[in-house]
Parts: structure tokens; sequence; C-alpha cells
């Protein structure tokens, strides 16, 4: 017997599905669990030590599904039509998703002001499901880090609007680098230029860029054994909420009450603008309430974490 669940988007998506997913897991405990997800995120998904099959897929599109109809089908990916209509096309014993009466399916009706985590563990309960919100933590990484102990300073952003200006994070890693911090500048291979311009900036040296060199799971090896990180609302973000990272996060015109960290998590702080969340963004360049950040303001946000107290402790 398996349960499909349909969850085909981003990094950050998907680590905030972690708790919906070993609620399924333990709800179906005669089932394989079988994730839809983007290749990718494969080497993530076994950290979670709930997914049986990984079934790499592109966001709304079906997942290659061997043999017989799904028993169950969950629908992690939104409230449709578009997923509703994919999953529906499987013809699942049950489908578990948010209600569409468009469509004739029941279930809870979405919100839009709700955080993301709790979003999906309060979809499975309504439908019969205990999901514990709080169960974020990954297994740690079979992969070594790079280097251990690192202060990860992380520039990109999918989106131009939650990306801090590139000078102020060479600010920051300039003056962690002085504190005696050893920062490495990460990114994508996309974001390679910006790295090497952060980093340049910052006085670091060529070795010190890993964008573009690291695998996910090197890269989440490099985040869970990690002294500090330091990013936007992204991903990495994420990362450093999965394993308890001490971090410095820094939001936009997104909030924190929407997609941060757990707010009775010591190791994470986040600067963000509140009263300039609102405000229309330029499009292409950050949004106002990122402009808004200062340097001044991260370094305090970092002053005020006890790093050596809330550094993790890893056996690997």
């Amino acid at each position: 017997m398996r349960v499909l669940v349909y969850r085909a988007l981003g990094l950050g998506d998907f680590l905030t599905g972690v708790p919906a997913y070993r609620a399924v897991a333990r709800a179906f405990p005669a089932h394989d669990v079988c994730l839809a997800a983007p290749e990718a995120l494969r080497p993530l998904a076994a950290l979670t030590e709930v997914v049986d099959t990984f079934l790499p897929t592109a966001e709304l599109a079906a997942p290659a599904w061997p043999g017989p109809p799904p028993e169950v089908a969950v629908n992690l990916h939104g409230s449709g039509p578009q997923s509703h209509r994919l999953l529906q096309a499987m013809r699942p014993g049950r489908l578990i998703a948010f209600r569409r009466d468009d469509l004739g399916v029941p279930g809870p009706t979405w919100r839009g002001e709700e955080h993301e985590v709790v979003r999906w563990c309060r979809l499975l309960t309504d439908w019969g499901i205990s999901a514990e919100p709080a169960a974020l933590d990954l297994r740690m990484p079979d992969e070594l880090p790079p280097l251990r102990s690192a202060t990860v300073v992380h520039p990109g952003a999918a989106g131009a609007a939650r990306r801090w200006p590139a000078g102020r994070f060479a600010a920051v890693a300039r003056e962690l680098g002085a504190a005696g911090h050893d920062v490495v500048v990460t990114g994508t291979q996309g974001e390679r230029p910006l790295a090497d311009g952060v980093a340049e900036s910052a006085g670091l040296s060529a070795e010190q860029v890993l964008a573009g060199r690291l695998g996910l799971g090197a890269m989440a090896a490099l985040v869970a054994s990690a002294r500090l990180v330091v990013c936007g609302d992204t991903g990495v973000a994420h990362l450093a909420t999965a394993y308890r990272t001490p971090s410095v996060l820094l939001f936009g015109p997104m909030s924190p009450a929407l997609w941060g960290p757990p707010a009775d998590r010591p190791q994470h702080r986040v600067v963000w603008h509140a009263d300039l969340a609102s405000r229309p963004g330029p499009g292409e360049t950050a949004h106002p309430a990122v402009l808004a950040i200062a340097v001044d303001e991260v370094l305090a946000a970092v002053a005020a974490l006890d790093l050596e107290t809330l550094r993790p402790q890893r056996s690997r």
C-alpha cells in the first residue's frame, strides 16, 4: 500500500512541509510514503527519515506513478485547482486536500494569513491526522561538511525583492571575519558572480567562496555544523531552522509570522521592518523593507546570539 505526498516546490517549501510528512507517515504506518518533489531535493528526502520513495516531479506536473492508483493522496502543494485536478486524475482511494467546492473536494478552508508550517499541519489535523508543527528537525547528512564551524553568509534569494544589497552583505562578512569568524559565502552556480563580488568586497579569498561548489547534501552538512548563518528569507534560512543552527535572517515583504523560524527557538534572530512590509515593491530590485535593514542592525542581531552556547554539537 502506498500514500502519495505531493509537494513539488522549492527548498523552503520542502522544509516547511517536514512536520506534515512525518504526520502522514505516522498516520499510515503500513503504507510506503512516496514524496513527489523536484529532483534537486532528493538528498533531503532521506534526512526526514519518513520518505520511502522519492518521485522526481516538476512543479504542477504529474509524478511517474508505477502500478495501481495510490490508496491515499495528500495535496501539500496548494489549494488548487491545478494540483487538485492533477491528483484527482490519479484516482486515489482517498484525497486529503483543502476544500474545493468547484471540484467536489471536501476539507478545511484555505487561510491566506497562516504560517506555512501550521497551514499543512492544520490540513492534516482537520482530516483527523495528528500533526506537530515543531517537528522540523532533519537528521544529520551522511556527507561531511566542507568546513566545520563556518559562518555562512548567503547573499542570494530567488526573488529580487528579498535580496539585501550585496555591499551590505560584504560589510557584514568583513566585520565577522575581523571578529574571528571563518566566513564562507554560499549560493547556487547562477549566484557565483554575486558571491564572488561579496567576497572580494569583504576581503575574503577565492577559497572562501563556496557558491556553485556544493550539492544540496553538502550544503545541508555545512549549515548543520555551522557556527552561524546570515541570509535573507530563502531556503537556507529553513535549513538553519532544521538544524537549529544560530542564524540572523533578513525579512522584507513577507512576514516572518508566515515563513519565519519558530518563535520559541532562541537560535534564530529575525531583522524585519514590519512598518514597510506592506509597501509596494519596485519589481526588479530589493523591497523597501529589505533596503531599510542596516548593517549595524544585522551585526547587533549577531551580537545578541550566544553563539558558544547555541551552536550545534554534531558528531559528524
